[in-house]
């Protein structure tokens, strides 16, 4: 376990641990993720209780999220990106106590390359989502009411139907069989009710 106790490797599980448990917290349910966050932070909490840590480095890290959230929601404010960068380098570097209060125990080449690579990696993810999120409909939704479809499962309180080339989850009122022609009758949000044609009076 002495391998563990190093600054630089104790500093890289860390992370690890960090960047995994963020992945679990977006993407839920997958095991992997949650098993190798627990995994890389009991470690790291090892190295921690062995090795000491200075409280204001954590400070410095944990400050250095705000003007990180800042940046990615202010695309043009790129001074806060930085600002939180040499926040996170500064704040691993001195992480762990040397020998001398003013000697890093973490590599700082290593703290450099490790905080840009994975603030520029969180960077792309949160602007993508943020873009996801805020981007509008490829398509008027109020444009379906009426169309005409397939059901491509049965449907009663849930199925599935096809309109115009798209699935879409769907509910009707009366049994529909797989297979029918059916109209979109109304909409919420994202789910259709929809009618069998064989139904409606001619």
């Amino acid at each position: 376990m002495d391998f563990f106790l190093s600054p630089d490797i104790a500093y890289l599980i860390l992370v690890l641990g960090i960047v995994l448990s963020t992945l679990a917290i977006f993407s839920p349910g997958t095991g992997i993720f949650e098993v190798g966050a627990l995994f890389s932070l009991v470690l790291a909490g090892y190295a921690i209780y062995n090795l000491s840590f200075n409280w204001w480095a954590a400070c410095i890290l944990i400050l250095g999220i705000f003007p990180f959230i800042i940046a990615t929601r202010r695309s043009r404010r790129m001074i806060y990106l930085v600002i939180s960068i040499i926040a996170f380098v500064v704040g691993s570097v001195f992480l762990f106590p040397g020998d001398r209060w003013w000697k890093p125990a973490v590599n700082p080449l290593l703290a450099v390359v490790v905080s840009l690579t994975v603030g520029g990696y969180f960077w792309i993810a949160v602007k993508k989502t943020i873009e996801a999120e805020s981007k509008r409909p490829a398509h008027d939704l109020e444009k379906l009411i009426g169309k005409i479809g397939e059901a491509k499962t049965d449907i009663h309180m849930e199925g599935t139907v096809q309109v115009d080339s798209e699935l879409w989850s769907a509910y009707s009122k009366q049994l529909i069989p797989k297979g029918s022609m059916v109209q979109v009758k109304n909409r919420n949000g994202f789910l259709l009710e929809v009618e069998n044609l064989s139904d409606t009076p001619q």
